[in-house]
């Protein structure tokens, strides 16, 4: 769904509940903003980490987005737990810029690496949203939830795009099921048969008429 098109919907839905009495925030509720926004902080650092120390460009074009994504939804919840009178948890320092080849090889993540922490920190991210928008109370809570998991779900999107250039270029062997590697072995028999069919064909069939 194109972004402004999803923002659209979701304006939609928040003023429907707009004039909805707010209560507050129930034990549950409040744990699950703080484990998504440990989560997004952590994120944060990872990422930071990353680009200094990747050198590939697509990676860290890739790295600026989700890092701009997780800062922007840190904000927010921020701003929304201390609307709500919450304590925020204690977090890490945000990291500052260097040089990737000043770093030495044995403390350098590889591209793969980052790709794949990147990758588990998102779906870790879009799990808990997906928890604590099944057990809020309030809409807000479920709705504000439900925002941050469709905004990480399009980074993840953007993620796996990634991840299947970077396989194609590795020349990973894709997993096929028996049954389908059956069929392929059978269908290249097939092929393999009207090959030679035609080509028998064309040996002989000039002589046919001589």
């Amino acid at each position: 769904m194109p972004k402004h098109a999803f923002e659209a919907m979701m304006k939609v839905i928040h003023s429907l509940f707009d004039d909805e009495p707010k209560t507050a925030l129930h034990v549950g509720e409040v744990m699950s903003c703080w484990t998504y926004l440990t989560v997004l902080e952590e994120s944060v650092a990872l990422e930071q980490l990353a680009i200094n120390t990747t050198e590939d460009k697509e990676l860290n074009e890739l790295l600026h987005k989700t890092l701009a994504g997780a800062s922007s939804q840190a904000t927010r919840l921020k701003e929304f737990l201390q609307q709500e009178g919450i304590p925020l948890p204690p977090t890490s320092e945000p990291k500052p810029l260097s040089d990737p080849s000043a770093i030495p090889l044995g403390a350098k993540m590889t591209d793969s690496e980052i790709s794949n922490l990147v990758g588990a920190k998102l779906a870790a991210g879009i799990s808990i949203c997906a928890t604590g928008a099944a057990q809020s109370v309030r809409n807000d809570v479920g709705l504000m939830f439900f925002e941050f998991q469709t905004e990480a779900m399009r980074y993840g999107a953007i993620l796996k795009i990634h991840y299947e250039k970077t396989m194609l270029a590795q020349g990973t062997t894709l997993f096929l099921p028996s049954w389908q590697t059956k069929q392929l072995n059978n269908m290249s028999l097939l092929q393999g048969g009207f090959f030679i069919y035609n080509l028998v064909l064309l040996v002989i069939f000039p002589f046919w008429f001589k």
